[in-house]
This record gives C-alpha cells, structure tokens and sequence, in this order.
C-alpha cells in the first residue's frame, strides 16, 4: 500500500522529477551540440533555457522550501520537538548556509506522517 503523502510532499516529488527529466535532456542536448560547436557559456546559458532546465530548478527551489516550511510547521505539534525544540531550530536555521543539512531535512520530511 503507497503511504499517503501531504501536497507539499507530492509537490516536491513532482517538482523532482521534472527537474532530473530536464538535467537528462540538457545533458543530451549539450552532448549534441559540443558534436558541431564549443559548449561556451553564452551556449550553455541558451541551452538551459531552451530545455526547461532553469525552470525546473526554480520550480525544485519552491517545492523545496514549501516542504521544508510544512514540515517545520507540522513538527511542532510532537512530542519530540517540544522536547528537542532548539536543536530542531537550529537544524532549520542552517537551511540557507549548509546544503548538507538541507538535503537532510528534506529527506525527514518526506518521512513525516
């Protein structure tokens, strides 16, 4: 049975996957051109563009922070983050400075129920 997921969640799954649907097509589409012409970055620059790619990150970046923001809200109803609350905060507030941490807590909220 598929677990049931918030819109957040569902949000940022789909948001992914458009997202590495686009990054394939854009490695695809910069494999062909460097075939007949240097991949410069004004190159580059269009072919990002042209392939969605810059949109589909963009729409990733708002899934994400929407999720993180659910999450953070949802969290402070346990338990657990009563009892946790400033290392929790302090997670959160790393969001911006420690990609590491981000992808962390991103990970955690597709967990939460």
């Amino acid at each position: 049975m598929k677990p049931i997921l918030s819109k957040p969640q569902l949000g940022y799954t789909k948001a992914k996957k458009k997202f590495e649907d686009r990054a394939r097509v854009l490695e695809l589409k910069i494999e062909e051109t460097a075939k007949v012409q240097e991949v410069t970055q004004e190159v580059m620059e269009g072919l990002v563009l042209e392939t969605g790619f810059h949109d589909a990150f963009n729409d990733l970046r708002a899934a994400e922070n929407e999720l993180i923001e659910w999450s953070h809200n949802t969290m402070k109803h346990e338990k657990t983050y009563k009892d946790h609350k400033q290392a929790i905060d302090d997670m959160y507030e790393k969001l911006n400075t420690d990609p590491q941490m981000r992808a962390r807590i991103i990970q955690l909220a597709m967990r939460v129920r």
